[in-house]
């Protein structure tokens, strides 16, 4: 059977609630760790599995031996014996009972082991009865905050998209701009990172006036809920979305920014450096703690060397800054100490787009619109690449080939009434056997192509995309997996063999910037770009307004380490025909 990485990281991430559930220690952490790197990985960690067994799963990197058995258990035999026997001890619908605010797994064993609580109808129930608030550890108020969350995890169990969650954070952080006690204000968690989903908002901000900034946060008028609100913390919810406040003073803003925005991994990663050097690092601080007696008991404990800003938190480990894109312990800080960060794209440098629509097949504006749109930007050039008709094609919205020539016309027309660069392309679509939808006669008078799968987008890609990046007529290969965040996974693929494959075709790999793609991953980024493959961020816009929609395609090239020379379309226009070979 073919078992993805996600399947196999849900499995173990239900291990790991089911164990915590059950209070085992130690365990659950390392589950977790282990279904976060499985998910990651750039290959099949099952065809590791059944090629080399357990030991080559526990290659993947914090996956341990036991772990790595259970891996194998799975893709040989479809299930675990161990978690089966997990679920019956516990009989209960774990990741919707988790969804609801303030109930963990912990809760979770709890209530079904006092109350029979299995489902979010059955935690409802009861706590509609008052029941809950009978059971020792809990109360009216956990109760009551138990039930008014219920109906909001029923429809929100997914995470939250980054093209929702950024603009969000934006509004909150230009409302702050007016509030006179705030002194700094930064988002921060896995939303500063520009993870692809995000659980919710997390806002930091500097002020010496932390209850004022408490209610300028709870006046914010996007604002729908007011969860909760304290003396330096608060939490609402707006649009659905759940955002959260902690106020610091200002002294302490950038250790708090360091701690809360790198990943757990890249924080233990920064820790270990302190340890070494006598130092300890927390929200607060960097500490001096060389003449400090038992100084993990006191959080301010020792003398402050540092914390004011992020810049001076990893000075005093001996570090550049490290960008937040790349706090995931993927090498960072290995390179940081090492002198070789990458210098990485921004999104001033890209200089034009080589994947959008028009209505030609479904954009909503004409050639010469998004032509001006561009222009308007300051982008060199663009690339029309309206969809050819082939597999994953409905309602009509594929051009074939005789409407490919005739638009090829309009396209040169519009090129030469205006002083940015337009080539002529086309998305055309990958079937099964890595073949396209359009002749390779037209394919040739045409500037650049985009090939993209729209199709069979489930089980292993491999193949199918290394015929398309060998097609001697395509130029870049577009939203490579074919997935839709929250909706589907798409494919499989190796990315190493695809970047190579790429690098030795001088085809390039697409950063789809749209938020519901994100596609190629940030993960898969940095192996494309160590196989020396050039790497395209495109917007796949269907209106000029969505050429704003660069940056979320920018800072995922960055969560892969990737620089300007690597990006395609942040060269100058000649170097782009050159690549293209015009």
């Amino acid at each position: 059977m073919s078992v993805r990485n996600d399947e196999l990281a849900d499995l173990l991430e239900e291990f790991a609630d089911l164990l915590e559930a059950q209070d085992v220690e130690y365990k659950p952490r390392a589950y977790r760790q282990a279904a976060e790197n499985v998910r990651e990985h750039t290959t099949s960690v099952a065809d590791l599995a059944r090629e080399g067994g357990a030991d080559a799963v526990s290659e993947v990197n914090r996956v341990g031996d036991a772990i790595a058995a259970k891996v194998v258990e799975y893709v040989e035999t479809g299930e675990i014996e161990e978690l089966e026997e997990l679920r019956a001890d516990l009989p209960v619908d774990m990741a919707g009972l988790t969804s609801v605010e303030g109930v963990g797994p912990k809760t979770v064993g709890t209530l079904y082991r006092e109350l029979g609580v299995r489902t979010l109808d059955d935690l409802e129930t009861a706590a509609r009865a008052e029941e809950i608030r009978e059971v020792s550890g809990f109360g009216a108020k956990t109760e009551e905050n138990i039930l008014s969350n219920v109906e909001f995890a029923r429809r929100s169990n997914e995470r939250e998209l980054l093209g929702d969650a950024r603009p969000l954070a934006d509004d909150i952080q230009r409302h702050f701009a007016d509030v006179t006690a705030v002194e700094r204000c930064e988002v921060a968690g896995s939303l500063r990172r520009w993870k692809p989903t995000i659980g919710d908002v997390d806002l930091l901000v500097a002020s010496e006036d932390a209850e004022a900034v408490v209610d300028a946060f709870t006046d914010w008028e996007e604002a729908d809920v007011v969860i909760e609100a304290g003396t330096g913390k608060a939490s609402v919810r707006s649009a659905g979305i759940r955002v959260d406040l902690r106020v610091v003073v200002p002294e302490e803003f950038g250790a708090a920014l360091q701690y809360f925005t790198g990943s757990r991994d890249h924080n233990i990663r920064v820790r270990d450096r302190a340890i070494e050097r006598g130092l300890k690092v927390n929200e607060y601080g960097v500490f001096d703690v060389a003449d400090v007696d038992d100084a993990e008991d006191h959080q301010r404990a020792g003398e402050r060397v540092a914390g004011a800003t992020e810049e001076e938190v990893y000075a005093a480990l001996d570090l550049p800054l490290v960008p937040p894109e790349l706090r995931e312990d993927r090498g960072e800080v290995r390179a940081a100490a090492e002198g070789t960060l990458p210098d990485l794209v921004r999104v001033e440098d890209v200089r034009g787009d080589l994947h959008l629509h028009t209505t030609w097949s479904d954009g909503r504006h004409s050639i010469r619109e998004m032509v001006e749109g561009a222009a308007e930007r300051g982008y060199d050039y663009l690339n029309v690449s309206d969809h050819a008709t082939g597999p994953g094609m409905v309602g009509g919205v594929g051009l074939d080939d005789d409407e490919l020539r005739e638009q090829l016309e309009e396209i040169r027309a519009v090129a030469d009434d205006v002083d940015i660069r337009v080539f002529a392309g086309v998305e055309a679509n990958i079937d099964e056997e890595g073949g396209l939808s359009v002749g390779d006669d037209l394919l040739a008078e045409l500037d650049c192509v985009v090939a993209s799968p729209h199709s069979a987008l489930d089980g292993d890609g491999t193949d199918r995309l290394v015929g398309a990046v060998e097609h001697p007529e395509v130029n870049v290969l577009g939203h490579p997996t074919g997935r839709m965040l929250n909706r589907r996974s798409g494919l499989d693929f190796d990315v190493g063999t695809v970047a190579a494959a790429a690098a030795d075709a001088n085809t390039a790999l697409e950063v789809n910037a749209n938020p519901n793609r994100l596609d190629l991953r940030g993960g898969a980024v940095q192996v494309a770009v160590e196989a020396g493959a050039t790497i395209a961020v495109d917007t796949d816009a269907h209106r000029p307004e969505s050429y704003d929609l660069v940056r979320y395609g920018v800072h995922t090239a960055r969560r892969g380490w990737a620089t300007a020379d690597d990006v395609l379309n942040t060269w100058s226009v000649e170097a782009v025909e050159d690549f293209l070979g015009l």
